[in-house]
């Protein structure tokens, strides 16, 4: 008996999926949910696998025991970014380069919101200290570092109560000598405060974007830092005896370790799992040009993935209205979830971006809520039932209230009925969504009838058919694990580090002995972690990649050079070699910008090394669909699926054969989700046991 568990927590709920690498691949993976605990996740985490445990017929103890792998999604990053709720941080900079962080980019969310006030400052002027010092572009250093200023300038930090300390000089990435001094007199004047250097966070121009990412990494770092220290307690006394492995925004996973030193890398984390999931489930299926579309209690996430391959884009993320310069899934998202409130305000229906979440929640969950959400409209509309079974049989919905809520706050208002304000509730929540998606597919060019919708979260499903008509979309996927995806893919994630070194030179003066040096020394730091996870050598894969750019760009493209398995050698890289990398550079910039300049010698910005080690990977099965026969509905309900309220057959999921067809309109009610299928659809149950909606 052996396990791997996947968990996510989101601001409703927190998810779990348990992969049993013993048992047949028809019964290998199950699922959970459990109402998250804001006040303490680790309580909702701990409340989960005891749940997992009883359901398998185990104690915790000997349950964890036999768990081989914890794989964690976790949102306390941005938690503590959407809340404001992390550290109080200072910062010491480069004399001269005080006010940096304000200036920021030429970058404004709402182009058209001439009122849209900039993002809570997290570092305010006033712990924003310099010191005088400077290196220069060469690394040569130009000023020494003024020791007696830079005590007085901590010791200022220290009486504002700082307890983390951003460290952003010039050039630290070329030469990291006076940053690594700063820290150094931190740790003897501030000894308890959470350090975060810039050298170590981002090491690479420009220099807003590595200020932005090591502030945003110092104001979580305690947060996310003390939190997986708790849980990782938790879990050891309980009896679990292996590293927790955590998600990370680049798409891969790491050993706690790893991201006790970055932990701006958990940011987004639990989106990009279900991508990273969606790329292999994609894979497949036979579907390697997805629509990812989450839709969970708070929010809902937005990705595309192409040719199987799920994006992640260095340099400009932009997360909760702070530039964050590291490799990032691609996921935008937007405040529309089965939590998000509907009001009125100036006398316009607005649903979200503020959540009930799970505390109180939904009026209809019967903790407290007041105000309606895009749940309780569903249950007014007959998506939803109040005498089913609701998230896994924990508990029942209510529409005890619900009517109440929706005449106070919208009918009344709106002076129009109860009804009627669920459904502009629905059809408002479901534009949201779709001009979410519009957005991301036209800046990318992607034609969206050309994809496949990958639908997930507790509410995806719900909407999906709505959305895919209107993107012109006639297939939708919704994989068996869907209210989970995001826990089941992190399961199928890899073990990654992603990390880069600065080194500016044009690519016709660069050292390859220097180039040598940098991988290497990035190749021995990574291999630490991968052995403390638990990794054998032989199981790691080393990506070597070069960035450059053309003379006056900002921004670089990453070029492969070499691939190497189980061991570690830059032998390769030969003035020979360098030329092939420089010729596939144009190729490169050509194939994604339609221009190349060959006659230019482009710059080499650094070098970076993708370490990687393999997964065991839950089944997921080819997903066939040999026969097909129609099935009786168990009951039927009253319920408005966008054409008016009608008698509507509704069909028990897990009662579902692998074949059986369920011809719209129709309602298919899962252990921890619903799936509606639309006048014009079709859903059919493949070989795998997830469902296939097809527009007719």
């Amino acid at each position: 008996m052996s396990y791997r568990i996947g968990i996510d927590i989101g601001g409703t709920f927190t998810d779990f999926v348990l992969y049993d690498n013993s048992a047949p691949s028809h019964s290998a993976v199950s699922i959970h949910k459990e109402l998250s605990t804001p006040d303490d996740n680790s309580r909702g985490v701990m409340n989960g696998l005891e749940q997992l445990a009883k359901k398998s017929g185990q104690d915790l103890r000997t349950f964890l025991t036999n768990t081989e792998a914890l794989i964690h999604g976790t949102t306390v990053a941005d938690n503590a970014l959407i809340e404001g709720k992390g550290a109080t941080v200072g910062l010491l900079t480069t004399e001269g380069f005080r006010d940096e962080i304000d200036l920021r980019r030429g970058y404004k969310e709402d182009i058209w919101d001439v009122r849209l006030e900039p993002p809570k400052a997290i570092v305010p002027r006033r712990r924003r200290l310099t010191v005088k010092e400077r290196v220069a572009a060469s690394g040569d250093i130009v000023a020494p570092l003024d020791e007696n200023a830079a005590r007085l300038a901590i010791k200022q930090l220290a009486k504002q109560g700082v307890d983390s300390v951003a460290i952003v000089t010039l050039f630290s990435f070329v030469n990291p000598s006076h940053e690594q001094r700063l820290a150094e007199l931190v740790r003897e004047e501030m000894p308890s405060a959470a350090l975060s250097l810039s050298h170590l966070i981002m090491p690479k121009a420009p220099e807003f974007e590595r200020a932005s990412t090591t502030i945003v990494n110092a104001f979580v770092n305690p947060r996310v830092t003390a939190y997986l220290d708790k849980l990782v307690d938790k879990l050891h006394a309980a009896g679990y005896q292996h590293e927790l492995l955590a998600m990370q925004c680049s798409g891969g996973v790491m050993s706690r370790e790893f991201i006790r030193q970055k932990p701006i890398v958990v940011l987004a984390s639990g989106p990009a799992g279900g991508v990273m999931g969606g790329a292999e489930l994609g894979k497949s299926k036979g579907a390697s040009n997805l629509l990812c579309v989450d839709m969970g209690g708070t929010s809902y996430d937005v990705s595309v993935v192409k040719n199987g391959i799920a994006p992640a884009e260095p340099g400009w993320n932009w997360h909760h209205r702070y530039l964050v310069g590291l490799p990032m899934v691609s996921v935008v998202t937007v405040g529309a979830g089965g939590g998000s409130i509907a009001s009125v305000k100036s006398g316009m229906l607005q649903v979200g971006p503020e959540s009930a979440g799970s505390d109180p929640g939904p009026v209809c969950y019967g903790n407290g809520g007041t105000r309606p959400t895009v749940t309780d409209a569903n249950l007014v509309l007959g998506l939803l039932s109040d005498e089913s079974e609701f998230a896994g049989g924990s508990f029942s919905l209510s529409r005890k209230g619900v009517d109440e809520a929706f005449h106070e706050h919208l009918a009344g208002p709106m002076a129009y009925s109860i009804e009627e304000a669920a459904f502009d509730v629905w059809r408002v929540v479901n534009a949201n969504m779709t001009q979410a998606v519009r957005r991301v597919t036209a800046e990318k060019g992607t034609r969206t009838s050309e994809l496949t919708m990958l639908a997930y979260g507790g509410n995806g499903p719900v909407f999906a058919g709505v959305q895919a008509k209107e993107l012109g979309i006639k297939r939708i996927l919704v994989p068996r694990t869907s209210p989970t995806f995001s826990a089941s893919g992190v399961l199928s994630a890899d073990l990654l580090i992603d990390e880069e070194k600065s080194y500016l030179r044009p690519a016709g003066s660069a050292s390859t002995d220097e180039l040598a040096g940098l991988w290497q020394s990035l190749a021995e730091s990574a291999t630490g972690y991968f052995v403390g996870a638990e990794v054998k050598a032989d199981n790691i894969q080393y990506s070597y990649l070069l960035n450059l750019r053309y003379p006056g760009q900002n921004w670089s493209l990453s070029v492969a050079v070499t691939e190497q398995q189980g061991v570690s050698s830059t032998g390769f890289i030969t003035p020979e070699k360098l030329a092939a990398v420089v010729d596939g550079f144009h190729a490169q910039h050509e194939a994604e910008y339609s221009y190349a300049r060959r006659e230019e010698q482009p710059e080499i910005t650094g070098v970076r090394l993708i370490t990687r080690a393999a997964s065991p990977k839950p089944p997921l099965g080819q997903g066939k669909i040999s026969e097909q026969r129609v099935c009786k509905a168990s009951r039927s309900r009253r319920a408005n699926l966008g054409e008016g309220y009608a008698d509507t057959p509704v069909f028990t999921g897990p009662k579902l054969v692998p074949g059986d067809v369920v011809q719209g309109p129709a309602i298919i009610e899962e252990v921890f989700t619903t799936i509606v299928v639309y006048p014009g659809w079709k859903a059919v149950l493949d070989d795998a046991g997830d469902y296939v909606l097809i527009f007719l």
